[in-house]
């Protein structure tokens, strides 16, 4: 696969250089072949942004330059077209490298140990924030951007347009890392099914209320129910989807936001202060202080483990047999096979995948038989608290890259995140990272066909949607825990409780070690004293904050559920 889309890199450096020169003539026709009307801006708009390009490029011309994201449809597009049209116009020569995501983890953090310059840019998920403030091995693109990136950083690039920001900014209210692309983790449903007025009858009749998008966990569960073993279009079928092998697909399962969905940890927006959904607590300073409730953290409080023990009874009782010894690429596709009635945990990544002409969830004009909605939360969750995970893959510029050869990354970061490519690369990829974008004529027009993409990127909701935030002080060391952990509970080896103990107790060596190494200074880890959950309720509650939360004895509230068409109506009046 590699073998392949170099050649096909290559194939496309040379259908867009055609000679040895790099600058406007081959700017038009990169505009001509590839972006057309598809941008936000005018024609005349697009060829002053390419000049801009042109000439702050003359510097570098000649120069090589490696950058690596992972494999996404929207960084094929950036490798396999982009990087060409941006060698051709600038005369730059990027290689632009799709690998793994833990690959690009794993590069990036060589890089921050050894000092070498493995690659000159990186797109790397924001859930790195925390890691890169505090270890301060990344450039913050706030300062770059005023002082020694000044002379390359496109006047037209309006950061106010990117709407993911707020996600690669830190406690000190530095920009670290500059958007790309953008998916979120949604609720999943078959919109056939849940108005074909029989079902719509037969749920009634059993449950008492109408059968709709789920509001909250405990009507998921009785739709769950209600839909698993039931025989429609002469198939069973079943009324969940998940995946439950112990590999480490599973860790990003939960630390993509799956605690926060049921209630765990505080208020806030974009992540839970003082305690985020990891369970990780930090001081008014943002030094972690804890994971365990003994911390007065949340990770093993009883809205985690709540969170926990629904997802294991769900996917054994309520989703094909199969699913429990499945991994998250094995899962992925399922739904799209027909037979699933819902899903709780459901990336927009697979938007693209799951319209496509001729499966059994697509109508024969084109249109989804399935929809997106808000995901529905658990017994412990409440306004003003996060309810999803939103992936934002940023560009990231390391320290130990030679100021030249970053400010040439710089350039073809923002070359690929530009007004003038950036709707075209997401019709491809349908991430989005603009809002611009987003409010584009030509998303209005596809909108039917994305089965509720747009309608939620454009709505009031969107904000609830997050990464990772800064509470995490080593993402990398800390996500590789979760699998294992919760693996067990998955696997029957430890309950839930006992599974969300080890992991908190886990998380907090690894904080202390931080600690003790003073690596990260007078933002890095703080261990607090230990106490029982009472106390750190109370004193939680007595700072106007939640978590940790005492356990509410009846974890089964009452159900409650909303119409599709109602909600996008409701979002677009907004």
């Amino acid at each position: 696969m590699r073998r392949h889309l170099l050649t096909s890199t290559a194939v496309m450096l040379l259908a867009f250089t055609g000679s040895a020169f790099a600058g406007m003539d081959e700017a038009k026709t990169f505009l001509d072949k590839e972006i057309g009307t598809v941008s936000t801006l005018d024609r005349a708009a697009q060829e002053a942004e390419m000049q801009w390009f042109v000439d702050a490029a003359k510097p570098f011309a000649g120069m090589e330059i490696k950058v690596a994201s992972e494999t996404l449809t929207t960084h094929e597009y950036e490798s396999k077209t982009l990087a060409a049209a941006f060698t051709a116009i600038t005369g730059i020569k990027v290689t632009h490298d799709l690998i793994g995501e833990g690959d690009v983890v794993e590069k990036l953090q060589t890089q921050m140990q050894t000092g070498e310059n493995i690659y000159d840019a990186y797109v790397n998920d924001s859930d790195l924030i925390g890691t890169h403030w505090r270890y301060q091995q990344v450039r913050n693109l706030t300062d770059w951007m005023a002082n020694e990136g000044k002379d390359v950083t496109n006047p037209g690039l309006d950061i106010a347009d990117f709407i993911g920001t707020s996600f690669t900014t830190a406690p000190d209210k530095k920009l670290y890392q500059l958007p790309d692309q953008q998916f979120a983790n949604l609720y999943w449903f078959r919109y056939d099914w849940f108005n074909d007025e029989k079902n719509k009858a037969d749920f009634k009749a059993k449950y008492g209320y109408d059968l709709g998008v789920p509001v909250n966990w405990s009507a998921y569960e009785d739709i769950a129910e209600f839909f698993t073993g039931r025989e429609i279009d002469g198939k069973k079928v079943y009324g969940h989807m998940d995946y439950g092998k112990k590999d480490p697909s599973l860790g990003w399962r939960f630390t993509d936001a799956w605690l926060s969905m049921a209630g765990n940890g505080d208020k806030g927006i974009p992540n839970g202060l003082p305690v985020d959904e990891w369970g990780i607590k930090v001081d008014e300073n943002s030094r972690p202080v804890g994971s365990c409730v003994a911390r007065g953290g949340d990770t093993n409080g009883p809205a985690a483990v709540y969170s926990i023990q629904k997802y294991l009874d769900w996917l054994k009782a309520y989703a094909p047999p199969e699913a429990q010894g499945m991994t998250f690429g094995e899962a992925g596709p399922v739904p799209a096979q027909g037979n699933v009635a819902q899903q709780i945990f459901w990336y927009t990544a697979f938007t693209a995948d799951s319209v496509k002409p001729g499966l059994p969830v697509v109508n024969e004009d084109g249109t989804p038989k399935w929809r997106m909605a808000p995901s529905p939360h658990g017994v412990y969750w409440t306004d003003g608290m996060k309810l999803g995970y939103q992936d934002v893959g940023s560009w990231t510029l390391m320290k130990s890259t030679p100021e030249d050869r970053a400010k040439a990354a710089w350039l073809y970061a923002q070359f690929v995140t530009s007004k003038t490519v950036d709707v075209k690369k997401s019709q491809v990829g349908l991430t989005f990272a603009r809002e611009s974008t987003i409010q584009d004529k030509s998303f209005t027009d596809r909108a039917k066909d994305l089965g509720g993409l747009v309608e939620f990127y454009r709505s009031p909701a969107r904000i609830q949607w997050s990464p990772t935030g800064t509470n995490v002080p080593d993402y990398p060391k800390l996500a590789q825990l979760w699998w294992q952990a919760i693996g067990d509970a998955s696997s029957g080896a430890k309950t839930a409780q006992e599974a969300m103990d080890s992991l908190c107790a886990e998380q907090e060596k690894v904080m202390g070690r931080i600690e003790r190494s003073g690596i990260q200074g007078d933002i890095g880890p703080k261990l607090a004293e230990e106490h029982d959950l009472d106390f750190w309720n109370k004193d939680a509650v007595s700072k106007g904050n939640l978590a940790p939360q005492l356990k509410i004895e009846n974890e089964k509230e009452k159900p409650q559920t909303v119409n599709y068409d109602e909600l996008v109506k409701s979002w677009q009046s907004n």
